[in-house]
């Protein structure tokens, strides 16, 4: 069976990615899983660059591995993070970095709610972003990008998300992501968005064949 290799440790993200490519032909591994470790310097400027540093560098690691037949093997690799308009886009390409990496993502979300303090509605418009970079078997980068559009809420609300999703409201859905089910969730969030792109190019590619 085919193998996507998603260059990831988080378990949330994990559960999501799984949900979302439930009906692909392929076997989906975390790093973890496909027994690869790899320090990687996320040192682009951009979503898509990151992902690319990302998905390039779990890609050779994974050549390494006798076990794997390297034309049976793609490596998925996301960016992904939360632009706030009234901030200049922070936290930005730096999400997962934004006040110290094993920082609670609590004390995150109250900075941002208390640098936002007194601001009106239409101008706390923010977004999710999220690129997605395959390393295919020969060698090939391509990439994919999925936006939700909302706005900063006031407080934390909600518990079925994880990150910046308590305090993303999308008013198409009258709630934050944290509140949306894991159906709606993994329907209409910046992950699913990219992913049902990159799954539409995977299956032209490789998933195909």
């Amino acid at each position: 069976m085919k193998k996507i290799i998603f260059a990831t440790g988080n378990e949330g993200k994990m559960r999501e990615i799984r949900e979302i490519l439930r009906d692909v032909d392929a076997q989906i591994l975390s790093m973890k899983e496909a027994g690869i470790t790899a320090e990687i310097e996320e040192n682009g400027t951009t979503f898509e660059e990151n992902a690319m540093i990302k998905a390039k560098a779990v890609a050779a690691e994974a050549k390494k591995t006798a076990a794997m037949p390297q034309s049976e093997i793609v490596v998925l690799a996301d960016d992904s993070g939360l632009e706030v308009d009234y901030l200049n886009k922070e936290p930005g390409i730096y999400s997962a970095r934004y006040m110290g990496e094993d920082t609670p993502y609590a004390i995150k979300n109250k900075n941002l709610i208390d640098r936002l303090e007194g601001v009106p509605d239409n101008k706390r418009t923010a977004r999710f972003v999220c690129a997605i970079a395959a390393a295919m078997p020969d060698g090939e980068v391509i990439t994919t990008r999925g936006v939700i559009e909302g706005r900063i809420d006031y407080e934390e609300k909600g518990k079925n998300g994880f990150g910046y999703d308590p305090i993303f409201y999308v008013p198409e859905y009258g709630c934050t992501t944290a509140e949306l089910s894991v159906e709606e969730k993994n329907r209409v969030s910046h992950r699913a968005r990219a992913l049902e792109a990159m799954k539409d190019e995977l299956k032209g590619r490789f998933l195909s064949r």
